[in-house]
């Protein structure tokens, strides 16, 4: 049976083949192959990917980034769409789903809007429940360095509150553009704020995210 983070990591895969190695992303200034070595260094490198959260392990983080992003691109595509190996914590269905579901649609995001043509992707409510369903337990982690208080609503009025305090934004939009603004990618979601102007500006351009 397919899951969510399965059928995001086909897609992924299928969009960084489509884009080539050398097209843009939102993510970070990387390239599509940069993003593809990042993807394949996390789920085969946990003594390198602890890098990404903890300073003391970025030498190696940025060792083991450069050496995968040597190989060739195909390779990377592949590793990608083949999974992690099973040694893996990745290989086990349940953290694959809780751990990748929202990594694999955001970074398919990143492709899929760096390019000048993109359109919306229309998400089955199915799927959308479960990225809020993520997002809600992320919601305070990814709000922590949020200037002003946040709180996420849904067009149906579900809320979840990503940062406590005062002057409070409240952003409005469906939960797969919650989850880009909540994970740094404000000038790509298609979201709405309401709030005090100042308080608006400083959150559009916070560095949110884990």
């Amino acid at each position: 049976m397919s899951t969510h983070a399965k059928r995001e990591r086909l897609l992924l895969a299928d969009l960084l083949e489509q884009a080539g190695p050398d097209a843009p992303t939102l993510c970070d200034g990387w390239t599509t192959r940069e993003l593809a070595a990042h993807v394949v260094v996390r789920e085969r490198r946990p003594d390198a990917a602890g890098g990404l959260l903890l300073g003391v392990l970025k030498d190696r983080l940025d060792k083991a980034m450069a050496e995968y992003a040597a190989k060739p691109y195909e390779e990377l595509i592949q590793l990608i769409r083949t999974g992690p190996p099973r040694r893996s914590v990745y290989a086990l269905k349940q953290v694959d789903e809780a751990a990748n579901t929202v990594e694999f649609y955001v970074h398919a995001e990143d492709v899929r809007r760096a390019q000048p043509d993109w359109t919306p992707r229309e998400l089955d409510p199915v799927f959308s429940d479960a990225l809020w369903s993520r997002l809600e337990k992320l919601a305070r982690i990814t709000g922590r360095r949020s200037p002003v208080g946040m709180v996420l609503r849904r067009p149906d009025g579900q809320t979840a509150v990503a940062r406590k305090g005062t002057p409070v934004v409240t952003v409005t939009g469906e939960p797969g553009e919650l989850v880009l603004f909540c994970f740094g990618r404000q000038d790509a979601a298609r979201i709405e704020l309401d709030g005090d102007k100042s308080a608006v500006a400083q959150l559009t351009t916070a560095k949110l995210g884990i």
